[in-house]
């Protein structure tokens, strides 16, 4: 059901430019999200999971890599954690054992001629290695934990929801690290791009609404300039504006044509 306030506004809005005069300015529509998934290390695609035009919500699986390099750290780093933790019981044990016998010994009487200093000494040889020994366990597992990190890069997920609008990547191919992998674009926070001339930026201001139009579709609405920023090249003397609007349930998708209608009074 159309939203009849709506439709009453952008009657009045057209019918009110057309009485006082219109500039008619083109544009694009462009997604405000738009997120490139890229590698940060080297592989084979084990995996795809996603193709164009897919639509994906956040943390679901785009690709899975397979990396030797990556498999012979993870190895390394769980072979040192348990090698640590061995070590750590077994100093652990060590020092039971020298304390149960030291409290035995001390329930004896008569214990003259005994090196009591060496027992102590033994006492504080086995808590140094079992402090060292601890150390060496908490490395470890930050290691491992580093590599579980490494795993999440090597299993994208979608860091938000969209439509795979670009796949550069199929089962077998080598990637590497900073390649562009696959684009994904938000279609639900849509704005329309467009080039202003410095002849006309007194017309515009941020907060104004504007008449949109999607000619393709024949779609029209209401629009709001969210951002009148200077293009990045100044020989040009253009400048961008944005202007956000709400699609509604239309088909409308970023790259396509749009008309924006500023008053011309």
């Amino acid at each position: 059901m159309i939203d009849l306030k709506k439709l009453i506004a952008i009657t009045i809005l057209l019918l009110s430019i057309l009485n006082a005069g219109e500039i008619i300015l083109t544009g694009t529509v462009v997604s405000d999200g738009q997120k490139m998934i890229g590698s940060r290390y080297m592989g084979y695609v084990k995996k795809v999971y996603v193709k164009l035009g897919d639509k994906v919500k956040r943390e679901d699986d785009l690709y899975e890599m397979e990396s030797a390099e990556f498999d012979i750290m993870k190895t390394q780093a769980n072979l040192m954690l348990e090698q640590s933790q061995i070590a750590l019981e077994y100093w652990r044990d060590r020092l039971r054992v020298i304390n149960k016998k030291k409290d035995k010994l001390k329930k004896k009487n008569n214990m003259a001629g005994f090196d009591w200093d060496d027992l102590e000494g033994q006492v504080e040889n086995v808590k140094a290695m079992l402090e060292s020994t601890k150390i060496m366990v908490k490395h470890a597992a930050e290691q491992v934990k580093q590599m579980a990190v490494v795993f999440n890069y090597l299993k994208m997920k979608a860091p938000a929801d969209g439509v795979v609008v670009q796949k550069n990547i199929k089962v077998g191919d080598m990637v590497m690290p900073g390649m562009l992998t696959i684009m994904i674009v938000d279609t639900e926070n849509l704005e329309i791009d467009v080039s202003l001339s410095e002849s006309i930026i007194g017309k515009v201001k941020e907060g104004q609404r504007l008449a949109v139009k999607i000619p393709s579709i024949n779609y029209r609405t209401v629009g709001t300039i969210h951002a009148i920023i200077p293009d990045a090249n100044p020989m040009t003397h253009k400048i961008k504006m944005r202007v956000t609007f709400d699609k509604g349930k239309a088909n409308i998708f970023p790259g396509m044509y749009a008309k924006v209608i500023i008053p011309d009074n």
